[in-house]
């Protein structure tokens, strides 16, 4: 089978260029035009017209939305949608509606994984969906990624993608104001995540977001507009005031976007804290 990518921004474009490299590339669309880019198509229903497969890899549920409308007079039985961006089950439940009134399949794709992970096909994705369905894709899937696990339905991996943010969003708030209080106090950050990397507390966010933390660099692995916009469909599925720390890195994300720091790394929650 042939797949088709729609959207090309830090991960998408990534996915992209290593379907092409393995030779499955059938087109690859963006909303800001890339030309240049390897199976360029001008319009996403160009894109699927051409694919088996048609990966959507957008930022939101409204995105998503005005992709599927756009493709939906091409589908029909045969074809496949993955959906990898990262929505809320609300949303995810929609679409599959949608698309499987064409005769069309879905599959819902969310994944964990920044950029170094893509680029390294490292991705681990989150696969909600029938079993033959999964198993017809994950050819596919698996040149782009490390796992991928069957978690049930399509609504399931949407809400265990947005547990996983949200986990992963405290988790980095917490190594800022850690990391903060240590410099605060004299000392050094090489003595900090040595001694961190023997705690118990130690993460792969840790990990990854240390360069970042050291040297002030905010390049996007995954920007703060996006891990905002995530947690806000996390705060859809519970009650307000519920999930105290949910509430608390969503205020964090917001103020971070308000100081203009939307397409920053989301590591850049450090520089709220007061040096």
């Amino acid at each position: 089978m042939k797949i088709g990518v729609l959207g090309l921004g830090i991960i998408g474009g990534v996915w992209a260029k290593h379907y092409d490299a393995a030779g499955v590339l059938a087109g690859a669309w963006n909303r800001s035009p890339k030309p240049g880019f390897p199976r360029w198509q001008s319009t996403p229903e160009a894109v699927a017209d051409a694919a088996d497969v048609i990966q959507i890899v957008v930022a939101d549920p409204p995105a998503v939305e005005g992709v599927i409308k756009k493709i939906l007079p091409r589908l029909r039985a045969g074809k496949i949608v993955v959906q990898s961006s990262t929505i809320d089950p609300t949303s995810s439940e929609r679409f599959h509606q949608l698309v499987t009134a064409t005769g069309a399949r879905y599959l819902e794709a969310p994944f964990t994984g920044s950029k170094p992970a893509a680029e390294s096909k490292k991705t681990v994705y989150f696969l909600g969906g029938d079993a033959a369905l999964i198993a017809d894709v994950e050819p596919l899937l698996s040149l782009v990624s490390e796992v991928r696990f069957t978690i049930g339905t399509h609504q399931q991996a949407t809400a265990l993608k947005l547990a996983m943010n949200l986990n992963i969003s405290v988790v980095l708030e917490g190594l800022c104001e850690s990391l903060t209080i240590v410099r605060r106090a004299g000392i050094s950050d090489d003595t900090y995540f040595k001694v961190l990397a023997k705690n118990v507390s130690h993460s792969g966010v840790a990990t990854l977001k240390e360069p970042k933390l050291r040297t002030g660099d905010y390049a996007p692995q995954f920007s703060v507009k996006h891990m905002h916009k995530d947690m806000r469909l996390a705060g859809t599925m519970v009650p307000a005031g519920e999930f105290p720390a949910l509430e608390t890195v969503r205020a964090r994300l917001q103020l971070a976007e308000a100081r203009g720091w939307a397409d920053e790394d989301f590591s850049a929650l450090l520089k709220l804290l007061p040096k």
